[in-house]
């Protein structure tokens, strides 16, 4: 059973995600068996909830993993609140870290939940260094494990300007 986590961009624009569900989608069809895979993922707007979105499409089962006890009500945004309450209705198991309030230790927590419990990672990432913590250090963490990293950034994709 092949278990593939995600980090990415959580701020791609709504035309990237088709291009990202579609990069995602192909690496999950080159498991043997799909139906046998684990995603896991944080369900985070942007990559994650695309991610977590394509395993469900093969029939793999989803594993969520959420940084904190208040990350629905504090951090997840109305906008993205349907999508997020359907993929974590969908999921099979569902992991909240030991944290009361969503914020950097716990974003890092999550991270390391997530990595260390997958051997593959799929990264969708335009290559740039952002904030510690943030993707490429989770590109940077699974290299230095040794654990495999799909980086994928279609032709065509984009992040949002703040």
């Amino acid at each position: 059973m092949a278990r593939i986590g995600v980090t990415g961009h959580m701020n791609i624009t709504e035309d990237t995600v088709l291009l990202v569900y579609n990069a995602i989608s192909k690496v999950l069809a080159e498991d043997e068996n799909p139906a046998e895979l684990v995603g896991v993922s944080c369900i985070a707007r942007g990559a994650d909830s695309v991610f977590a979105q394509a395993v469900l499409d093969v029939n793999g089962r989803l594993e969520v993993v959420l940084p904190s006890r208040n990350y629905r009500e504090r951090k997840v945004k109305p906008d993205h609140a349907a999508l997020f309450d359907n993929l974590l209705g969908r999921a099979d198991t569902v992991r909240v870290m030991d944290f009361d309030d969503a914020g950097r230790e716990a974003y890092e927590a999550a991270n390391e939940a997530m990595l260390s419990s997958c051997d593959r990672l799929i990264a969708v990432w335009d290559g740039g260094a952002g904030e510690k913590g943030g993707t490429g250090t989770v590109v940077e963490l699974a290299r230095a494990r040794g654990v495999p990293v799909d980086v994928l950034w279609p032709e065509g994709a984009a992040r949002k300007q703040d």
